[in-house]
Formats: C-alpha cells, structure tokens, sequence
C-alpha cells in the first residue's frame, strides 16, 4: 500500500521520526524472511483453522473427501481475510501484522444448529446464511462498537474466552475415544493411548524446545500421534489419494444459504464476542508493535473481521476473527512488518486451493485430534483465566458476574437437556453456552459496573495488576473508569 506510515500521537514521538522514514510494521522483508517468517505464522495457527470445520463437519457427518473440502475452504477464506486486515483497502483494515481465521466463539453454537436441525443436509446452508447477516450487521455496526469498548472489560471478555475454551474441551474428549460413538471399540485403551502420548508428545516440544518447534509443538504432534497410529491400523490415507492437486472452493458447494432467525440470532451474538475478542487483540497488539490503535484503527480492523466474515460462507467457510496466538508469536521474534503475516495470508490461499494440501489433516486420527485439542483448547481456556486475573476479582461484584455468568455458560455442557421444555428454535440459542455466558456476563456487568455506580466506591471496574491494593483512591477512582 502507498498509504503514508501512522505514527504515535504523541508529539514527541511524532518529532523523533522523519516523514519518509517507515514503521517497522510497514517494512518489508527479504523474500527468504519474508517467505520463512510468513510460513511460521502459518504453521502457529493451522491447528486453530483446521479444528472448527472438522469438528462442525464430523457433526454434519461429511465423508472424508467432503471433510477435506471443507477444511480446504476455511484455509482459502483465512487467507483471503488476512490480506484484508493486513493490507487494508480503503477504511477496511487495522494494517497490523494480524493472522485471521475462523474462530472458536462459532464452534458451540453451530453444534448446537447441527443438533436441531432435522434434515443435517441442511445445517450448513442454515449456518452460512446466519453468518452473512452476521456479518454484514457486524460490518455496519464496526464503527458504533469500537466506541461501545468500555461496555467490554476484563471481566466480561475473560469470563467469555474461558467459557470458548470449556465448551470445546468435551470435543477434544469425544474425538480421543474414537471416531465412531455407535462402534464397540469407542473409547477403547488403544484409541486413549494415542490420544495420551499425541498429548505428552506436544507437552514436551513445548517443555524442552524452543523457537520454531515450540511454536509449531501441536503440529508436529500431529504428526508423531499419526506415525504412532499407522501400525494399530487407524489412519486412513484414502482423503489424500482420492483428492486433486490442484481445485477451487467452488461457491455454495453444499447448497444456497439458507436464513433461520434463531440461528441468525445466535451467530449475531458469536459475532458480538468475536468482536470483542479482536478489539482486545488490536490493542495488546498495537502495544507490542509499537502503533497504538485508536479508535479509527479499531473500527477498520472490526470491518476487515465483519467483512471477511460475510464473504466467507460465499466459498463455504465460517466466521472470521483476529488469531491471538499470533500476537505471542510477533512479540517473540520481534518481527513487526505486516507484509510478513499478509505473506502468511498467501500460504493459506495456496493451501485452500490445493486439496491435497487440504486433506493432510484429514488423515490425522480422531484419538490423535483428541490428544492435541486438549492442550488447543485448555490453551483458549486458560487464556480466559489469564484475562480474569486482571479483573478485579478481589471485589463481590465481579465475582458475582464471573460466577453467574460461568454457570450460565456450563449449563448445556453440565445439564445437556436443561432446556428440553423450551422450543426448537430458542434451544439453538440456549444450547449454546458461549451465547448465553456472553449475554450474561454483558447484562450482569452493565448493571453491577455501570447502573448507580456512584452507589458503590469499591466497586472495581476497570483492570488491576496481579497483587495490586485497592485502596479507597483507587475505589473511587475505577467508579469512573469503564
């Protein structure tokens, strides 16, 4: 892009640096760094793309080769949002070194548009045309909620990102005993232990490595669990000899959208907390590279996200959201340059459109999936914790909106048939507990941290460092912070 380099606000930053010297963000590389950085930030996320259209395509019941299809997909639409949140067009983008790729906020409620739709030829379109809405609203409404941020603090994202990670952990549960829950050997020694040591085998590449088998420990797990399970005779290699070299994500591959208010409703809310997700993302990244986003970056980074996320299901992928894992990796190597990860969005265009590339994962066991989504989705978990470490829980009341909120949240993965009594189309909703959690912990937050806060001076809202004393200055002042 020839757009000039933004720099910090501040005067004195500003007059430090000449006009025609670049940001580090907007550098560019030599192409063998460009061409390796760029592969590294592929290799941190793969896991994380591929995970959601293999788990929503086990519970549509695709075949193999429909599964690679899918999955081929999801890699070609994260490419393809990546360049625009990267490389920006017009007041689409934050131009910030962010991977994009399908979250896991949509995963729990479309298992739980899978489960009520009768005729599961028909779950796909239903989701794909809830996310165009979704998406098209959340497009429309980027800039009026990069204002609504203080609306989002610690204490409800956290509570949010924590309830991500433990809805997807009984999936990683189910896939290491098996793919078949019908056949007699589900759950059986052989399927467990290749689901232990794919686990052990990532914990100690993230133990006793470092650099880039660190990053990429999940993968290589992958690999190992799937080498160790050819003997006991589990892998099945059938995906990647019936798969082309070469072929594109062809449009509406599995139908026309088709548009079902309560699944619209339920991904307009996923919408509501990836975006969330990706505003907290903009502005623990913009720190790390040294170009804090304001809100005129923010409103651009959440079009790219909305945006991507509306053109996705036109080639059969899903939601869209910035990659957080990312970020520890641009922090780590100290390589700041956007064109790196837009290099990055390039591997995934060519993966999607290689099914053969596609379908390597497909081949993976089940048992094998189950070991690495353990660690994969914990991680996502105890990234919420982390998040409610700097929420203030010393105080009632935010204790009170995590502990609702949490409970809320657990309630389909605890009590499955909590909500039989209630109609097929409000379960869609309430089966999801990341929906739910997310309303609650927004409505809970709004009335403990906002209504009458003048009431209460030690009511903390705003984030405290661990060990921080809250002192009654600190009190009132935190009644005015949001």
């Amino acid at each position: 892009m020839a757009t000039k380099p933004r720099f910090r606000n501040d005067a004195q930053d500003a007059s430090a640096d000449t006009e025609d010297q670049k940001h580090p963000v907007d550098e560019t590389l030599p192409p063998l760094k460009m061409f390796t950085s760029g592969l590294q930030h592929v290799a941190a996320m793969y896991a994380g793309v591929v995970a959601p259209p293999l788990i929503v395509g086990a519970a549509v019941g695709l075949s193999g080769t429909e599964l690679t299809f899918l999955t081929g997909a999801s890699l070609f639409t994260a490419g393809l949002a990546t360049f625009l949140q990267t490389l920006g067009i017009w007041k689409i983008g934050a131009r910030l070194p962010f991977v994009n790729g399908v979250t896991f906020a949509g995963v729990a409620p479309m298992l739980a548009i899978v489960d009520t739709t009768d005729d599961k030829a028909d779950a796909l379109p239903i989701i794909f045309g809830a996310i165009i809405v979704a998406g098209v609203l959340g497009f429309i409404a980027a800039p009026y909620f990069s204002k609504l941020v203080r609306f989002f603090p610690p204490v409800v994202t956290g509570t949010v990102i924590t309830l991500i990670g433990v809805s997807l952990l009984p999936v990683a549960f189910g896939w290491a005993q098996g793919p078949n829950p019908a056949a007699k050997d589900y759950g059986s020694t052989t399927y467990l232990t290749l689901a232990a040591i794919t686990l052990v085998v990532v914990l100690v590449l993230r133990r006793f490595t470092r650099g880039f088998l660190k990053q990429v420990a999940v993968l290589v797990g992958l690999v190992i669990g799937t080498l160790i399970a050819i003997p006991f005779g589990v892998t099945d290699f059938s995906p990647v000899t019936e798969a082309d070299i070469v072929g594109f994500p062809t449009p509406f591959h599995f139908g026309a959208p088709q548009f079902a208010l309560a699944a619209i409703i339920s991904m307009c809310v996923v919408m509501l907390v990836s975006m969330t997700e990706s505003t907290a993302d903009m502005l623990a990244l913009g720190e790390i590279v040294d170009r804090p986003a304001d809100e005129k970056t923010i409103a651009a980074g959440l079009r790219a996200d909305t945006l991507g996320s509306a053109i996705s299901p036109l080639f059969n992928g899903f939601m869209c959201s910035a990659f957080a894992q990312n970020i520890g990796l641009v922090a780590m190597t100290k390589i700041r340059s956007r064109f790196v990860v837009a290099c990055g969005g390039g591997f995934l265009v060519l993966m999607g459109l290689s099914p053969v590339a596609a379908s390597l994962i497909s081949v993976v066991p089940r048992p094998v999936l189950g070991g690495a989504g353990v660690v994969l989705f914990g991680s996502v978990a105890a990234s919420g914790i982390q998040t409610l470490v700097k929420a203030g829980l010393e105080k009632d009341n935010n204790v009170l909106i995590v502990a609702v909120s949490l409970a809320v949240g657990i309630i389909p993965i605890t009590a499955p048939e909590f909500y039989h009594a209630f109609p097929e189309t409000a379960k869609i909703i309430l089966d999801s507990g990341i929906s739910t959690g997310c309303v609650a912990a927004v409505a809970l937050n709004l009335v403990f941290n906002h209504l009458g806060k003048g009431q209460d001076d030690d009511t903390v809202t705003a984030p405290m460092e661990p060990g921080e004393e809250i002192s009654e200055t600190r009190g009132a002042k935190a009644a005015h912070v949001h």
